[in-house]
């Protein structure tokens, strides 16, 4: 493998707090975990849009060469019917640009949804051991895009250091 090499480890919640944050379900029976305040993060005048994508099945070692970002809302992703999925994220440097060196990346089970901050840079859903899909929950104006794709030089994901 060239370039940069990226091993995945398990979702982290402190590592991850700076991207926003795993979703994960109450441990007790009867329970409920509330994540609203993290929806709060979009434009006024934008309206949710839910849909579902059914995602092909990837295996591990990944080249990654693009990534994207949603500049004016928060976006979410709940797994549906998931075996375990790649949660890859880069913070921006004050340009905006991705730091593509500060690449964290995380092997999540199909139990863990994941909510990202409004630009935040991040890998497309991206599933392990079988295809799978999810629900994803996001806020558009329509007058604005905001899918916004970056090509990156190439890392890969690897199991293997």
């Amino acid at each position: 493998m060239t370039g940069l090499v990226v091993c995945p480890v398990a979702p982290d919640d402190e590592a991850f707090a700076p991207f926003r944050r795993f979703v994960t379900p109450p441990d007790l029976p009867g329970e409920r975990a509330f994540y609203s305040e993290m929806l709060r993060e979009r434009d006024s005048q934008s309206a949710p849009v839910l849909h579902v994508n059914h995602v092909p099945e990837t295996r591990l070692p990944i080249r990654i060469s693009k990534i994207e970002r949603h500049p004016h809302a928060a976006q979410c992703f709940f797994p549906l019917d998931v075996a375990r999925y790649v949660v890859m994220v880069m913070p921006s440097d004050p340009n905006g640009d991705p730091v593509v060196e500060q690449t964290l990346a995380f092997v999540t089970p199909g139990n863990t949804g994941v909510i990202f901050h409004p630009n935040v840079w991040h890998l497309g859903a991206t599933v392990l051991d079988r295809p799978g899909q999810f629900t994803v929950l996001m806020w558009r104006d329509g007058a604005r895009p905001d899918d916004a794709f970056r090509a990156i030089p190439p890392l890969t994901l690897s199991d293997e250091s």
